[in-house]
């Protein structure tokens, strides 16, 4: 155990003995929070290699690792840069670096993705905003134009995964790629800016139901733009909605409003948080999938409540719907406390140095089911963030 995992041990587990009720004030709160994750997270990064990124835990309780090409790559660095932005410690800026370089070949070493985006812009894209260094810039950049390239015209939108599932595929587009498009947005050039609206309008149109939820994939014919098969490959079934999809879909049109101003992408961001707000249980954390007959004993995905929660916040700074502010807003307060409850919350050396319990990856699979998962941490420290004004 490193120098600064003991010196933080002591007031993180004091902090934490606090508790999360309603008298507990959200700035405190807050800090205890981020007082556990100086804690955590360099214990998590103690257990890696030089090369290698943490990717949750097994059955067993141990550290499941991955390369740099693995699609959650950028979060321990986000997470980092986020506890740095938060409380100045200089030790976690050397450690957010450090964790950030891992990444320094990806586009040379790896064979890049739609999900580049995830794993620059939490890593590097954070660097860049939180220090202001022009050396942060470079690879975001380089790996906005290796985005752009999976684009087709006929089609209207980015490819997703590369592989065509044994032939059922020609171009897979999954839900998920709304957040790779803030790489496009915020480090590419005007055509890279297009190509994200024009993703994302071509979404709106082909992957939500009339209700406001969407389906995980949809498979176009990459020479005609025409659909040919709608899926949702990681939820309960094709017609369900997928807790954590749904939350992608939340926070992407929320973040494609911030960052363009265009008054579809608000419309559309406003469409989903109104289908999901009254589907959540009490305490605002998502059951994996909402459709699951299991419910109220289906399991519930702390990721898709973290995700939503950064989204409803800054939505809520957004709309001129003030009833929808409020709503957003209260809801993303409950789902905070939620998280931050020892409910869902690590005690300080607990899982291995991850924040957050009770994530759900891939249920269909039996992958990542009821662990922690690196992306709901980021997604967690970020709406703290967001909901303090700080981010």
């Amino acid at each position: 155990m490193s120098f600064l995992t003991r010196h933080l041990l002591l007031p993180a587990a004091l902090l934490l003995c606090l508790g999360c009720t309603r008298t507990e004030s959200m700035n405190s709160l807050t800090d205890r929070v981020f007082t556990l994750a100086q804690t955590q997270l360099p214990l998590l990064s103690e257990s890696l290699s030089d090369t290698n990124t943490p990717r949750s835990l097994d059955k067993d309780g141990n550290l499941v690792t991955a390369d740099i090409g693995w699609w959650c790559s950028g979060f321990l660095p986000g997470s980092l840069w986020y506890t740095y932005e938060y409380t100045g410690n200089e030790k976690i800026r050397d450690l957010a670096a450090k964790e950030s370089h891992k990444l320094d070949s990806l586009l040379v070493r790896t064979k890049p993705d739609h999900d580049l985006g995830f794993q620059l812009n939490c890593s590097y894209g954070n660097a860049f905003r939180a220090t202001g260094e022009a050396a942060w810039r470079a690879l975001p950049e380089a790996g906005a134009r290796v985005l752009a390239a999976r684009f087709s015209p006929q089609a209207g939108v980015l490819r997703s995964w590369n592989h065509n599932n044994g032939g059922q595929w020609r171009f897979p587009v999954i839900i998920d790629n709304m957040m790779n498009l803030e790489l496009l947005m915020r480090f590419g050039d005007e055509d890279c800016r297009e190509i994200a609206l024009k993703h994302a309008r071509t979404t709106v149109r082909n992957h939500f139901r009339p209700d406001g939820t969407s389906y995980h994939l949809v498979d176009y014919d990459p020479e005609t733009g025409a659909v040919r098969g709608k899926q949702t490959v990681q939820g309960l079934s094709d017609d369900s909605a997928w807790a954590r999809g749904n939350a992608w879909g939340l926070y992407g049109y929320t973040m494609m409003y911030e960052l363009s101003g265009e008054a579809d992408m608000l419309a559309q961001a406003e469409l989903i948080a109104r289908a999901l707000l009254p589907r959540l249980p009490e305490d605002g954390i998502p059951y994996w999938d909402f459709d699951d007959p299991e419910i109220p004993d289906a399991l519930r995905d702390a990721s898709a409540g973290a995700i939503m929660a950064s989204a409803l916040v800054r939505l809520a700074s957004l709309t001129g719907d003030r009833k929808l502010a409020r709503a957003c807003r209260r809801t993303a307060e409950t789902q905070l406390r939620t998280l931050a409850s020892p409910a869902y919350l690590a005690a300080p050396g607990e899982l291995r140095g991850f924040l957050l319990k009770h994530g759900v990856g891939h249920k269909p699979a039996g992958s990542e089911v009821d662990v922690p998962l690196t992306y709901a941490d980021y997604y967690f420290l970020e709406a703290l963030l967001r909901y303090n004004e700080r981010r």
